[in-house]
């Protein structure tokens, strides 16, 4: 390290120390002629993903879900984009320098093009984040950018605001931060540091991403999106690695049905079914040991309680919800599959983060865990004969059922009646952005491995991702200091202090730490386990 700045050149942890080669299949033709001529064919490859959910859209600046941004990853790279194990690798920046405070970013921007062959410059970032943080846009990630100068006043619409960004030409792109952010590298192969087309933007406007009109600047490109049935994307010619491409197609059908997505596995129409039904985990391990995929995943399963609900105000009540959960028989008996029970909001072993902050009850046994949600629900007013009467919410998914319904007979016993409703993905997570539930089963998967990016979603600022319209000011306090805070240690107990709120406050029933279960097909070669769970297309390959 220089005294002014340190270089990182491709991965962030190393040099991608090898590329793949594509190797095209060749066919013998054979003649009447006496001398027999070999000519080269492009034998197609396809592959067929089965997509646990519908995606939200096209366009990176409306995307929360994990279903929409694996369709994302495939066709736009970010200044980093995921490497084969999951890691943040070299994308549109094929270098880049930090600053000896860690707080200015100089990226150079690899020599590459929109798929309609238009260069991709600098300006087209900085026209990307502006976008994203528009206020007239309405984008429900923009706060994931905050880190940058400027970026929360330009979003919050105060007069002369300026975001901390520059191009210094059309391959070299400084960015300023508010202060050191360890995880600011991995956050930018995140769908809202993405680049857009100015010039398709601007001509089409929210059109832009319909396929007729989409430019990307990734591996694949959309040609069809048939809502919840499938999102066919094409090899991208304009990509600036597609040589090392191998696969031609990649169709992401819709099943929200993790049986009939499995059956469709079984009868080789899929090569990927990106999740399972639980229930039938012994079978698919005694049937379909060399596919089954169970590996660790950082993320996190909850409900969500809308706390700005009179019923909802009194942390009494919250308390109880939670106590009366018995996360080791939804763990073990529900689900089966590895799934560790969570009593903090941050999974553990999360990155730039201590020991997270766990319930003060953790260790209680069941029956005094039930025991003290009685006298918390009787301690706020509720009793056999004035129940506490609320619907739980949750998304389409046989196991997301099979919870519930578990929790609802677990919150009878301290005489809570909960009505179960069931929606589709999509209009359930657009509900919980709205404030549109009582109580609604919701899931995060870390978009980076840092603690932020869990504990962020408790903040007043973040907005309709705060699904519970939590707001405790010493909460946000601390939220803002840890994000100004550049010592590892000090910024991590800040962030320790906040989850500590969180726990006792109850806004989220943390239920279990996710696995990642799937099923890949041995043919397909390239498939890392990882905990992000990112697999793109382009690091992947299918057996012949």
């Amino acid at each position: 390290m220089s005294d002014n700045t340190k270089t990182k050149k491709g991965l962030v942890n190393g040099l991608l120390k090898s590329s793949r080669a594509f190797v095209l299949g060749t066919a013998l033709i054979a003649g009447s002629m006496t001398m027999l001529s070999s000519t080269y064919a492009h034998a197609e490859k396809i592959l067929r993903i089965g997509n646990d959910g519908e995606p939200q859209s096209m366009d990176p600046h409306f995307i929360s879900t994990v279903q929409t941004s694996r369709i994302s990853d495939d066709m736009s790279l970010g200044l980093l984009t995921y490497g084969p194990d999951g890691e943040p690798v070299a994308g549109a920046a094929e270098s880049w320098t930090v600053s000896e405070d860690g707080k200015t970013y100089t990226f150079k921007i690899r020599d590459h093009n929109w798929s309609d062959g238009v260069p991709v410059t600098a300006q087209d970032f900085i026209a990307g984040w502006e976008r994203l943080l528009d206020p007239e846009l309405g984008a429900e990630y923009a706060s994931l950018l905050y880190i940058i100068e400027g970026a929360e006043a330009v979003n919050t619409g105060k007069e002369g605001a300026k975001l901390g960004v520059k191009a210094i030409d059309d391959h070299t792109l400084e960015v300023k931060l508010t202060a050191p952010a360890p995880y600011f590298l991995a956050q930018l192969t995140h769908q809202t540091a993405f680049a857009i087309p100015r010039h398709v933007v601007e001509k089409f406007g929210k059109d832009w991403v319909k396929p007729e009109h989409i430019v990307v600047n990734g591996a694949y490109k959309l040609v069809e999106w048939l809502p919840n049935v499938h999102t066919k994307l094409v090899k991208n010619d304009k990509f600036y690695d597609a040589a090392n491409v191998p696969i031609d197609e990649v169709i992401y059908y819709t099943y929200e049905d993790r049986t009939a997505m499995q059956n469709r596995f079984r009868a080789n129409e899929l090569d990927v079914a990106r999740d399972i039904a639980s229930e039938q985990i012994s079978w698919l391990r005694d049937n379909l040991a060399d596919s089954l995929r169970i590996a660790p995943y950082a993320g996190i399963y909850y409900y969500a309680i809308r706390t700005d609900k009179d019923k909802f105000k009194d942390v009494r009540v919250r308390k109880a919800l939670s106590l009366a959960l018995n996360r080791e028989a939804i763990t073990d008996a529900v689900l089966k599959t590895g799934e560790l029970p969570a009593y903090s909001f941050v999974p553990p072993g999360t990155g730039n983060y201590a020991e997270p902050a766990y319930t003060a009850w953790k260790d209680l046994p069941y029956a005094e865990k039930l025991a003290e949600a009685k006298k918390l629900m009787a301690e706020a007013g509720y009793s056999a004969d004035n129940p506490l009467k609320f619907t739980l919410r949750y998304n389409t998914s046989e196991n997301h059922k099979r919870i519930a319904i578990a929790a609802q007979n677990m919150w009878k016993q301290i005489g809570v009646e909960a009505e179960l409703f069931n929606s589709e993905g999509k209009i359930h997570y657009a509900d919980l952005k709205v404030g549109d539930f009582e109580v609604a089963r919701a899931g995060w998967i870390a978009d980076y491995n840092d603690a932020q990016n869990f504990l962020f979603l408790g903040e007043e600022r973040t907005g309709p991702l705060n699904y519970a319209a939590f707001d405790n000011p010493r909460y946000n306090e601390l939220m803002l200091a840890a994000e100004n805070e550049g010592d590892l240690k000090k910024r991590s107990s800040l962030m320790h202090q906040a989850e500590a709120i969180m726990m006792e406050a109850q806004p989220y029933i943390p239920i279990y730490y996710y696995v990642s279960k799937q099923l890949i097909s041995p043919k397909i070669k390239g498939w890392i386990d990882n905990a992000p769970d990112r697999h793109l297309t382009r690091w992947l390959d299918i057996a012949e």
